[in-house]
C-alpha cells in the first residue's frame, strides 16, 4: 500500500486542488509499485447491455493528457468491446489512505502500432511471456495443463499483444474520514471544471 506520509498527503482536505494533486501522486506511484492497490485498478465497460468489469495492471498514468495505459491479449474478447463500445470507468481503492479515485472516460484498442511497439519494447520478459499462452485469453477449454507456458520465445508474444488508451474526462476523488469526508469531482469538457459533492 501507498505510505501517506511518503507523499506527505492532506489529513484534511480544504481545497479543490490538493484532491487532485493527491490523486496524480497516487496514481503516478502506482505505475510503478506493484504493492500498491491502485496498480491494479477496476476497469468497466458496457457490452450487449451488460456491465463488464476486469482487474488491470496500471502501465501509464498522465494527467496531463488525462491518459491512462492497460495491457492486454489482442484475442481478448475485450477488444471486441472496446471497439464497438469505448466507454469505460476505472476505480481503485485504498482502505489505508481511505481515499477512492474513479474516472470516466473512453478506450481505443491499439494493436502493432507505434503504441503498441513502444509498450512492447519497454515491457519486462516476465510480462511478455503471458502473450505466448496459445488460444487466447478466456477460451474454453478441457484441461488447463495444456495450456502452462513452457517452452517460448520471448519477442513471439508480441503477435498476442495490445494497448488499452484510457482517456478520461472525469476524474472523482473520494476521501474518507470520520471526522468528515470529503468528494470531489474534476471534469474536462470544453474546459476545465471542478466542484465538491455530497459525500
Amino acid at each position: 500500500m501507498i505510505n501517506k506520509t511518503k507523499f506527505n498527503l492532506p489529513e484534511v482536505y480544504s481545497t479543490l486542488e490538493e484532491t487532485l494533486e493527491t490523486a496524480e501522486k497516487i496514481l503516478t506511484a502506482a505505475v510503478d509499485d506493484a504493492k500498491t492497490l491502485f496498480h491494479t485498478p477496476v476497469v468497466s465497460s458496457l457490452y450487449n447491455n451488460q456491465i463488464t468489469s476486469r482487474v488491470m495492471v496500471l502501465r501509464e498514468f498522465c494527467l496531463e493528457d488525462r491518459k491512462m495505459r492497460f495491457h492486454t491479449d489482442h484475442r481478448a474478447a475485450k477488444i471486441d468491446h472496446f471497439n464497438e463500445i469505448s466507454t469505460a470507468s476505472v476505480i481503485g481503492y485504498d482502505p489505508e489512505l481511505k481515499i477512492q479515485i474513479k474516472l470516466q472516460g473512453n478506450i481505443s484498442a491499439h494493436y502493432d502500432d507505434e503504441i503498441t511497439r513502444s509498450a512492447w519494447d519497454q515491457s519486462t520478459s516476465r510480462s511478455k511471456k503471458c502473450y505466448s499462452v496459445k488460444g487466447g485469453s478466456s477460451k474454453e477449454i478441457t484441461n488447463p495443463e495444456d495450456y502452462d507456458i513452457k517452452d517460448f520465445e520471448v519477442e513471439e508474444g508480441y503477435k498476442n499483444f495490445s494497448v488499452l488508451v484510457f482517456n478520461f474526462y472525469s476524474l472523482e476523488f473520494l476521501y474518507l474520514k470520520s471526522s468528515g469526508h470529503r468528494r470531489a469531482v474534476h471534469k474536462w469538457d470544453d474546459k476545465y471544471q471542478s466542484t465538491w459533492l455530497v459525500p
